[in-house]
């Protein structure tokens, strides 16, 4: 398939978004392992990382681990940091993940391993916590309560896919966005860091959640 820039400019703002979202799903990959990523979010990560140089990195929702070992590399630049990857089932993780020292793996429902997952960090550790599960409202508003606690004033917890329904038309309707929405209603110490959406294409409008510093 023909998939030319010169040949797109005429693409409408959607159509575009759709033939970016086919290669994240079927080309995109980091050292070799599918990275179910958009590119323009993961640089936005990278800054992330590098300015608040977090402890733990809290990646609920790993796939093939391609963006798990991303974020593992960026902590192995900054010596410094681990991470954290929780998801339903790790079969499809690729052996180099699975290996790295800076990363530790749980299967499980991220929503009944909360309490083991606090265990891990301690009370003054600086995490940056990603959710990228299953996409339902109910899954996601429930993870923004459950680990919000672990980010400190100044931090972010970002949620990933809230195009769902809102820049792409992608199942479930009722998703990540308004399950945003009604977290920042339940918790005002939050509020969407709209600056971070500075390439204008992101997956995660207004998902990069930071948490005031006065909060």
């Amino acid at each position: 398939m023909q998939n030319f820039m010169e040949e797109g400019l005429e693409l409408s703002l959607k159509e575009s978004l759709k033939r970016i979202q086919e290669g994240i799903l079927t080309g995109t990959s980091y050292f070799g392992i599918p990275a179910l990523k958009c590119p323009l979010d993961a640089w936005v990560y990278q800054e992330i990382i590098t300015r608040q140089r977090p402890d733990v990195i809290l990646e609920i929702g790993n796939a093939y681990g391609g963006s798990t070992l991303f974020f593992a590399h960026l902590l192995d630049l900054l010596g410094h940091g681990r991470v954290i990857g929780i998801d339903i089932s790790h079969e499809n993780i690729a052996e180099i993940v699975k290996k790295h020292p800076r990363i530790h793996l749980m299967e499980g429902n991220a929503c009944q391993l909360n309490d083991q997952v606090y265990t891990l960090i301690e009370q003054d550790e600086q995490v940056l916590v990603i959710e990228d599960s299953s996409h339902t409202f109910e899954n996601t508003l429930n993870i923004l309560r459950l680990y919000s606690g672990l980010v400190k004033p100044g931090g972010y917890f970002i949620v990933e896919d809230t195009i769902c329904h809102h820049g792409l038309v992608t199942s479930p309707e009722l998703g990540p966005y308004e399950a945003v929405e009604s977290f920042l209603k339940e918790d005002p110490t939050f509020f969407p860091d709209r600056e971070l959406e500075h390439f204008f294409i992101t997956w995660n409008p207004k998902g990069f959640l930071k948490k005031r510093s006065n909060g």
